[in-house]
């Protein structure tokens, strides 16, 4: 079977986190009564017409520079014809062509497994509505919820030929997409409430072949983990048929997330099936240079190059940067806590072990936790002054995760200061010598593993309160005078 090489374009929809819809005022959220949220615009009812969103536009412009798009001096949306039983007006507003969506001929960055980045050629992006819901009633039969339709909707589309190679490709690049949209604050990023959808286009062709394959689309991908399986089982699929002489065909397909394998759906359309031709009823969005420059002056920092910068000024490894800065609150933390004095990887391995720990556990996010950064620059202090050990700080932190105490508090307030006096120590080193001869005499006789006896002798004798470290040199010290 000759070898095959993969290619996968990634279609990636986005809900604008504005309060009302794209063409009219009805509220966007999440879920509620069916057809509560509605009027007769995104209901597509005759003689309504409707108003641009200014606030989704801005949304779109800054993403569109963020992901170093050429920007569209003017801009028209265009009606997308399509008849399903989710599309009240029978079209949906969308926008079409190589340089009329807001945002064209750009690129995104993306990490690779061997440290290396890899850079995805981005398309388009561009501003359209969403659809209705389907729903299967519990009586039988089904319905049509219209509370999402005409929610402020950006697509996000990949460059031809693809850049992503692998499944593993595919999951980064929607990692490194959704925290730049989540940086900017332009969508919640909530995968299992639809808020993003990720649609890849996957394909495959015999290496050292110039024409690539027939691609398949793949839906109802709601986890990262999802587009990276759905994808890979894609490849598996498409290879396997083709190796028993089997055609392709170009079909949208389903994921199923139980069994972990895709299910024809339907015969995927053709773009001259879509008949598109610019809205009569809006207006072209005109974006001149002062308005880019706002946009432009208003991105923060994104996360890769916050993450290299991360590398670059504190040495952290590239692990330890994607935690920190996969999401922007928490990359707030860290920096707020280095700022206030504490060395960045003791800050960063707490924040990324036992503080993430307890934040999953209780469901919250650090702001709604009562530990601050003050906390962790405390709590790391006390360590690298020896006034606490590795074993007493993660009790102290525990103790100020419930009260919210600082741990300095914690640590006089239950008496937890580590005893680093070495004559003390050393007093505790010859009690338990005395107190043990059989001990001693393994010892001798060449049972050297027996100093780790002594150890928890003295620490058991001083409440667990000895310098770990003192009390090691102290034990092997007075073994070797004996």
């Amino acid at each position: 079977m000759p070898s095959y090489l993969a290619s996968i374009g990634m279609e990636v929809h986005a809900e604008l986190d504005t309060r009302s819809k794209m063409f009219c005022r009805c509220p966007v959220a999440f879920g509620g009564e069916p057809n509560t949220r509605v009027c007769p615009v995104c209901l597509g009812l005759p003689g309504s017409l409707p108003v641009p969103n200014r606030a989704a536009t801005e949304m779109v412009l800054r993403t569109a520079l963020a992901l170093n798009c050429t920007i569209a001096t003017n801009s028209v949306f265009h009606r997308k014809n399509y008849f399903y039983p989710d599309l009240p007006k029978g079209y949906q507003v969308s926008q079409y062509g190589e340089t009329n969506p807001i945002g064209y001929a750009g690129w995104i960055d993306i990490p690779k497994a061997d440290g290396s980045i890899k850079r995805v050629r981005i398309r388009r992006v561009h501003l359209e509505e969403d659809t209705g819901k389907l729903m299967h009633l519990p009586a039988g039969g089904s319905g049509v919820d219209f509370n999402r339709s005409g929610v402020p909707l950006m697509e996000i589309v990949t460059d031809f030929p693809p850049d992503i190679e692998s499944a593993e490709e595919a999951k980064e690049y929607l990692v490194q997409l959704r925290s730049t949209l989540l940086y900017l604050g332009v969508c919640d990023g909530k995968m299992e409430e639809g808020s993003l959808r990720c649609e890849p286009n996957i394909s495959v062709r015999p290496e050292g072949s110039a024409e690539y394959g027939t691609k398949t689309e793949l839906k109802n991908l709601n986890s990262f983990r999802s587009v990276q399986l759905g994808v890979r089982y894609e490849i598996e699929r498409q290879i396997a048929a083709l190796g028993r002489g089997e055609r392709i065909r170009q079909e949208t397909r389903g994921w199923h997330e139980g069994r972990e394998e895709s299910f024809p759906m339907r015969t995927k359309e053709e773009e001259n099936d879509y008949r598109y031709f610019p809205d009569p009823d809006l207006v072209p969005m005109a974006f001149d240079e002062a308005m880019r420059e706002r946009a432009r002056t208003s991105l923060p920092e994104l996360p890769l190059a916050k993450a290299r910068r991360y590398a670059e000024q504190s040495g952290l490894s590239a692990q330890d940067c994607a935690l920190l800065t996969a999401d922007q609150a928490w990359a707030e933390f860290f920096e707020q806590a280095v700022a206030l004095g504490a060395p960045p990887k003791p800050v960063c391995n707490w924040m990324n072990s036992d503080f993430a720990k307890r934040l999953n556990e209780d469901g919250i996010g650090w702001k709604a936790s009562k530990i601050t950064p003050a906390h962790l620059v405390d709590l790391v202090k006390l360590i690298e002054s020896d006034a606490i050990s590795g074993k007493t700080a993660k009790e102290v932190f525990a103790e100020s995760f419930e009260s919210g105490e600082m741990p300095s508090a914690v640590v006089l307030a239950k008496g937890l200061v580590q005893i680093s006096d070495r004559d003390q120590i050393e007093a505790a080193v010859r009690e338990a010598i005395e107190a043990n001869p059989a001990s001693v005499a393994k010892y001798k006789s060449g049972q050297t593993g027996v100093a780790g006896f002594f150890v928890g002798q003295v620490m058991r004798a001083t409440g667990g309160q000895a310098n770990p470290g003192l009390v090691q040199e102290a034990v092997k010290a007075a073994l070797e005078k004996v």
